[in-house]
């Protein structure tokens, strides 16, 4: 395959001229949004490169010759591409499987998709629930989960969970759930929670009168009764942060991925108002 993109060799003054690559997955309103938000923070140099407007990218060709003193990966396809990049720092976010590949990539650090699960046992209290099902598979958040269960443990509430190998497992673990549980946990987890399962935790939900609670706003519309969803324009802001520690030095040396710092509770009141014997549930849901 004729190689598409040698930046280096089409821009030639652009050498040495930016601090920061952002590697941007496709442009997506979701994407755009945070990284609106990160410009508007960072006055540090930066080109951006769109990765779905090219057939080919060669990232580690790019890298050796422009020399940016730092990454920034938006999105799966930018985090799979800096898996390449050995020596200059990355920065990654809105990408799934952050915390897993900086475990084995020590160049790597960044803001993960999942929400620190505290927050979500606020949600789980204000619905009166203390047996929470939650499917998920352990290669890809299962560190997650041995957090969950410590505060879920600090919260009173016990977790029920479910392990799933591929996506196909999801429906019959959700029927192991029935009568077990009474709320459901949709996770950030690509193999429990696709495209083709999602509708299955809802109709669950229904058939099971139990409330779900999931981590996007759109799931509210196909009958989740609660969401706790990243806050966008002040993750862009988190990320510039990370990007100005590291540019000046004054990380701490001590790598971790971060939860992101500012979320947003959401409900679907005429969900709530049918599975939950008091209607104030949800108007506590709202004040939080």
């Amino acid at each position: 395959m004729v190689l598409i993109l040698a930046l280096a060799t089409l821009f030639p003054t652009l050498a040495n001229a930016y601090e920061i690559l952002v590697l941007q997955s496709r442009r997506d309103p979701a994407i755009e949004e945070v990284l609106k938000s990160f410009r508007s923070a960072c006055s540090n140099s930066h080109r951006t490169l769109v990765m779905a407007d090219y057939a080919e990218v060669d990232l580690v060709r790019i890298v050796r010759e422009e020399n940016p003193r730092l990454i920034l990966a938006v999105g799966d396809t930018a985090l799979k591409a800096a898996s390449r990049i050995n020596r200059t720092p990355v920065i990654a976010l809105m990408a799934v499987g952050v915390h897993i590949q900086a475990a084995s990539q020590a160049n790597l650090t960044g803001i993960d998709m999942f929400v620190s699960p505290e927050q979500y046992m606020t949600v789980f209290k204000s619905l009166k629930t203390r047996r929470v099902g939650v499917i998920h598979n352990p290669a890809k958040s299962g560190w997650y989960l041995r957090q969950a269960r410590q505060a879920a443990e600090k919260a009173g509430i016990t977790l029920v969970t479910r392990e799933v190998a591929s996506p196909r497992d999801t429906l019959s673990q959700l029927s192991s759930l029935s009568g077990k549980v009474d709320a459901l946990w949709m996770l950030p987890d690509t193999t429990a929670v696709t495209r083709d399962t999602s509708e299955a935790y809802f109709r669950f939900g229904q058939s099971q009168s139990v409330p779900v609670v999931s981590f996007s706003s759109s799931y509210l519309g196909l009958g989740a009764g609660a969401v706790v969803e990243i806050n966008r324009a002040e993750l862009g802001r988190q990320a510039c942060d990370l990007v100005i520690e590291h540019l000046q030095g004054n990380s701490t040396g001590e790598k971790q991925v971060e939860f992101p710092r500012s979320t947003a509770i959401k409900t679907n009141p005429d969900v709530l108002k049918r599975l939950t014997p008091e209607n104030i549930v949800s108007r506590k849901l709202s004040l939080l």
